[in-house]
């Protein structure tokens, strides 16, 4: 009899934009207070004040169609500093940590709704007029 491996899905982000506030653990001094997108496992904030990756930050928002506020630790896994094009601002990823699965739960039932996050742009890739022109010349 085979082993079946486990697939592990990555979470689908939502495009959401709310207020929240992000609060460094350190020092208690306002982070970021613009939410971009959110997922069951992290988020991602913006306009945010420099930080580190790997810095513990306190994360605190509304879940999406309810009255109720979340508030989760979490951890810097992600600074964009706005520096390539398409990219005005500094933002940063967070990753939750200690959610309990009943709130994990109720985050998912009510991003059910949200539209996902479409794929952006990769550095590296190429557009395809680059290659067309290559291949007509």
């Amino acid at each position: 009899m085979r082993n079946k491996r486990m697939i592990h899905r990555r979470p689908t982000r939502h495009s959401m934009r709310a207020a929240c506030q992000v609060v460094r653990l350190a020092d208690f001094s306002l982070i970021a207070d613009r939410m971009e997108n959110l997922s069951t496992w992290g988020c991602l904030v913006s306009p945010a004040d420099p930080v580190l990756t790997g810095e513990h930050v306190l994360v605190s928002f509304q879940i999406p169609g309810t009255d109720e506020r979340l508030e989760v630790d979490a951890t810097v896994t992600r600074v964009i500093h706005g520096r390539r094009p398409g990219e005005n601002t500094r933002k940063l990823g967070l990753e939750f940590e200690n959610l309990a699965p009943y709130e994990r739960f109720r985050l998912r039932r009510a991003l059910r709704e949200r539209p996902i996050v479409p794929p952006g742009p990769r550095p590296g890739r190429r557009s395809r007029q680059f290659d067309l022109a290559a291949l007509l010349a």
